[in-house]
């Protein structure tokens, strides 16, 4: 991830089948951003409602640190 997120920003997160019923690429939109360092910061992410129901209703709000696992939609 070299772009810089903000609040309200439409992204796509990545999870995978250890955290969420099917692996993949989801989209969402930022909710928050936790800072964790000076270069790193948490991204807290609410998914649209459909992926929420495909899941199973499972909960739509999910943290992303790792930058490889979130990108900016256009």
């Amino acid at each position: 991830m070299t772009e810089v997120l903000r609040i309200g920003d439409r992204v796509k997160v990545f999870l995978d089948s250890s955290f969420w019923k099917s692996e993949g690429w989801f989209e969402g939109t930022v909710t928050r951003i936790d800072p964790y360092s000076e270069h790193r910061s948490f991204f807290w992410v609410e998914l649209d409602a459909p992926v929420q129901s495909a899941q199973g209703g499972l909960t739509g709000l999910v943290s992303v640190f790792n930058p490889k696992n979130i990108r900016k939609i256009n």
